[in-house]
């Protein structure tokens, strides 16, 4: 018997988990000796994801495939290593003195960040089923953990309860879709997938190929909250702490957004017929759903739920695209949505104050008049969000506009714009609140610091995204 050969092993490529690995067991053993104060443990996570961003471009001469084709290091994952270090690194500014207020006192809490950057990390750089499923599982059950962080907090038990609950059902869907899928094609690897599919090796048609195709739509789906397995994400987002809330909004909604275009869009091109349709029914629904229901919020963090559940359906059509402006634009929208989550997070985290969350639209009434700066960048936030010009999130949606009617898809940009127009009844109803209502109680902002940097660092990206967006997309263009 022929002995199996061992793959070749590339510890370069992985540099950026191997660097957050070791950092992130090193909080754990230096919280043993931090005490009460985890300024230290802050520190030593930023330093943390600043040495796994640079070491992000470790290798030349992209791409490089390692671990027998299982991992690779191109344009794409290491656009998108900078920004998971990038979200991560906001959600621990915003978590310092957010923590301190809600009394999170567990060092754990920043090695959580680092481990699920870590699964991030592998979701955008695997080339293999078995590889993109335990990166889902890594980043899920750190988010299962970190929406449960306040113990004493029925909410947040609540929310870990439900994601915990409805994750694992989904993760049974993607896991029994890459079951058929290896059962059809003989291999977990997409490249080798792509090319018995497009080959004809394997014929496109068969009932359990598309099964499985369609059991990896719903367990992605849920990863993203598209509808309509998007149930989840407002009483989670609700009852997480808002810093969980806006890391959960962000960096693992891009990894899983990197694993989906890699699979669908680089690897089941010859099957793009057929869930093409599909993924462009579930991107209307979405952005439909999304905008609908947040209309009907008076609660700030479900709005943005609702909110981030219709950015979901622009996305998605990127991945429908799937061409080479998709994936541009799909790095360009995840990049100004960062900024555009994390501040808006910042503002509600400012509002808030101990024992007092203050997260329903009154409490916002007359912030323009006691609090112009404060109201001017959240104003900033959401008009972008909205998709109006010269912000980023106009421009973010113009190259994904763009790369989907490159490919024909009218009728899909159409509905899109519509959802657009749509949206800005509730970005502009928080706007009213600000400027136009009587404030109903008299609210105290305390303006810490380190927050106070974060939303300026936010808005000042937002800006510059939306003026000067030619340099980033460049960088994001393959």
């Amino acid at each position: 018997m022929d002995p199996i050969p061992a793959p070749e092993i590339d510890l370069i490529s992985l540099a950026p988990v191997l660097v957050l690995s070791v950092f992130a067991m090193g909080v754990l053993l230096l919280d043993l000796f931090a005490g009460k104060n985890k300024s230290g443990l802050v520190f030593v996570s930023l330093i943390g994801l600043l040495m796994a961003a640079i070491s992000s471009f470790a290798k030349t001469g992209l791409p490089v495939h390692s671990f027998g084709g299982s991992y690779v290091v191109d344009h794409l994952s290491v656009c998108f290593t900078m920004i998971f270090c990038m979200s991560s690194a906001l959600a621990i500014l915003l978590s310092v003195e957010y923590n301190k207020r809600v009394k999170i006192k567990i060092g754990e809490y920043y090695s959580l960040i680092l481990f699920c950057t870590v699964g991030m990390i592998l979701l955008a750089s695997s080339t293999d089923m078995i590889m993109i499923f335990l990166g889902i599982e890594i980043v899920s059950i750190c988010l299962y953990v970190m929406a449960g962080i306040r113990r004493d907090d029925p909410k947040s038990n609540e929310a870990s309860l439900k994601y915990f609950l409805l994750g694992a059902f989904a993760t049974g869907f993607l896991l029994y879709g890459m079951t058929l899928l290896y059962g059809t094609t003989g291999t977990t690897k997409l490249v080798e997938i792509g090319r018995l599919l497009s080959t004809g090796e394997v014929s496109s048609s068969q009932p359990l190929l598309m099964m499985g195709v369609v059991l990896l739509v719903i367990g992605f789906g849920f990863k993203v909250a598209s509808v309509p397995f998007h149930m989840w994400a407002p009483d989670v987002y609700q009852g997480a702490p808002s810093a969980v809330t806006a890391f959960m909004a962000v960096g693992p909604k891009a990894a899983a957004f990197a694993a989906f275009y890699r699979v669908f869009a680089e690897s089941f091109q010859a099957l793009a017929p057929s869930w093409g349709m599909i993924l462009s029914v579930v991107a209307v629904l979405t952005m439909f759903v999304g905008n609908l229901g947040a209309i009907l919020q008076t609660n700030i963090k479900r709005l943005m739920a609702y909110s981030s559940i219709s950015h979901v359906g622009y996305i998605l059509i990127a991945i429908i695209a799937g061409n080479s402006l998709g994936s541009a634009s799909l790095l360009f929208y995840m990049l100004t949505y960062t900024f555009m989550i994390f501040g808006t997070f910042g503002i509600i985290i400012l509002v808030g104050r101990e024992g007092e969350e203050n997260l329903e639209l009154e409490n916002y009434a007359g912030l323009g008049f006691r609090h112009p700066l404060l109201a001017m960048c959240m104003s900033i936030f959401l008009l972008s969000m909205g998709g109006m010009p010269p912000l980023a999130g106009f421009i973010a949606k113009f190259y994904i506009f763009q790369a989907a009617l490159n490919e024909g898809y009218v009728i899909l940009v159409v509905f899109a714009v519509l959802n657009s127009v749509i949206s800005l009844y509730y970005y502009l109803k928080v706007i009213v609140y600000m400027y136009m209502k009587e404030p109903t109680s008299d609210l105290k902002i305390s303006m810490t610091p380190i927050t106070v940097m974060v939303v300026v660092i936010c808005v000042f990206a937002t800006l510059e995204l939306g003026l000067l967006p030619g340099p980033v997309i460049s960088l994001a263009s393959p």
